[in-house]
């Protein structure tokens, strides 16, 4: 156990709990990061019983007020990304590069909300009968109960709790477990804002206490969660049963298509950096890389040549391309599907093997499948690693189709200089994100984030489309 304990943030105070957890280094398990607080029920229904106590004030505050104080959130996020990139690096295992990237969109978002809040308008309109006004306003949902993965530790809660402070409301927030370093760093900065206390509650701890008290807690209003389909199918049915509003972001199998006009250095770059990079822990991975038959041996001739030339190692060193699995288990269930697929016949034609560094860590060398169907069982679930399948097609119709075979539908991709092939892909893609000549991960913070299917279930999150999660609208009639 490390000597310093973090504790958690409730009705203003930094409270201690009877138990705590050491955060691990996944690049290095000798490393301990820190020891966190881990909440019980009852700290969070305390978390939760503060926070109504402060929403009829801060429901009413001052926009400018609000925008002054996620402002200044952002900027002081931004001033100390390397500090705060280097942290989740080493908890959670992605390159520090790629973590300093992440808190600055964590910042970014945070002052795109800061100008939302005294942005948020309304509408006047005509009423059919005469005399009578009509006013459509949007007023805060409530408390808001925030539930984060591990894959993001600092820009998916930025993206929660942005706008639901932003709009007017209280938050209660759960980080994941295994990164509570970069939650709690961001939940310091917030508490020293100069928000009223009980605005803002961080409450780390097990899904299975701090998540269910929030599921169960009648004066939780809505319930923001990102994580697996079959948590996500959980915490819906929770939130219907307490007649919660909720929104979930779940899993993603996304298809990237290269058809027989493509550029094949672009086509390479985005698959490679869609599939592999952040270890493939994102739900917008590209994992099912389906090319037409005009382009695939060279296709997959080049992507093996980039796969070898990328360094795997330690997240802080400064060649390291790509980290460790962020836990012993989520390298386990990588190794386990590389099995599978192996005994479904598709030929692993690079990769796939546990590596050793100078480090102790949980280091897997990138996987790339060929020869593989659809109905393959490495096709059709979540692996949420490095490891990919290429899927053989005969031309952009049955590439289109495969693509949008699939139970989920987050983001999808195509490398054509087409223009007609590129259009119809847009429009008939099954997916809420599309993206042209791009990776599949990748997005901007100021715009929609969301899917289809068992991706996503719920208003959109992020930019002005957030309103739609984080307030509640309000029809006015007004008789002189």
């Amino acid at each position: 156990m490390a000597s310093t304990i973090k504790s958690n943030l409730i009705g203003g105070e930094w409270l201690k709990a009877d138990q705590a957890n050491d955060n691990i280094n996944p690049s290095d398990i000798s490393d301990v990061v820190d020891a966190f607080a881990s909440a019980s029920a009852r700290d969070t229904d305390a978390a939760i019983a503060s926070a109504r106590l402060a929403l009829p004030g801060w429901s009413l505050s001052n926009p400018q007020d609000r925008a002054t104080i996620l402002t200044n959130i952002g900027n002081e996020i931004i001033a100390r990304s390397a500090e705060l990139g280097e942290l989740l690096a080493r908890e959670e295992g992605k390159t520090r590069p790629e973590g300093v990237g992440e808190v600055i969109r964590a910042g970014q978002i945070f002052q795109f909300f800061g100008g939302e809040a005294v942005r948020l308008s309304g509408e006047k309109i005509a009423s059919t009968r005469p005399g009578v006004e009509v006013e459509v306003t949007r007023e805060p949902v409530g408390i808001v109960g925030i539930i984060t993965p591990w894959n993001f530790p600092i820009a998916i809660p930025a993206w929660k709790i942005a706008p639901a402070l932003c709009y007017g409301n209280c938050v209660v927030f759960k980080p994941a477990n295994l990164v509570p370093g970069s939650a709690w760093a961001l939940a310091d900065i917030i508490a020293r804002s100069g928000f009223p206390d009980g605005v803002f509650n961080l409450v780390m701890g097990s899904g299975a206490i701090v998540g269910e008290a929030i599921l169960s807690s009648p004066d939780i209003n809505a319930v923001s969660f990102t994580g697996s389909v079959e948590t996500g199918r959980r915490v819906a049915a929770k939130c219907v049963e307490g007649f919660k509003k909720v929104q979930l972001e779940m899993g993603g199998k996304n298809p990237f298509i290269v058809l027989d006009d493509a550029d094949l250095d672009i086509a390479v770059n985005c698959a490679v950096n869609g599939a592999f990079f952040s270890t493939g822990q994102r739900c917008t991975a590209s994992s099912r890389l389906i090319v037409t038959e005009g382009i695939h041996d060279r296709f997959v001739e080049a992507t093996i040549a980039a796969l070898k030339n990328l360094n795997v190692g330690h997240a802080l060193s400064d060649d390291t391309q790509i980290g460790p699995a962020v836990d012993e288990s989520q390298l386990g269930q990588d190794l386990k599907y590389i099995e599978i697929g192996k005994g479904e016949g598709a030929k692993l034609a690079w990769g796939g093997e546990r590596l050793n560094r100078d480090t102790e860590g949980f280091y897997i060398q990138p996987a790339l499948f060929t020869e593989t169907s659809n109905d393959m069982r490495i096709n059709r679930e979540e692996i949420f690693g490095p490891v990919a399948s290429v899927i053989r097609v005969a031309d952009y119709d049955e590439a289109l189709a495969v693509a949008n075979d699939t139970a989920f539908g987050l983001s999808s991709g195509i490398a054509t200089s087409s223009l007609k092939h590129a259009s119809h892909f847009k429009r008939n893609s099954e997916a809420g994100m599309v993206m042209v000549n791009l990776a599949t991960a990748g997005v901007d913070y100021h715009v929609p984030f969301g899917g289809r299917k068992g991706s996503s279930y719920g208003p959109r999150e992020q930019g002005r489309y957030a309103a739609e999660f984080y307030t509640s609208v309000k029809t006015a009639y007004i008789a002189p």
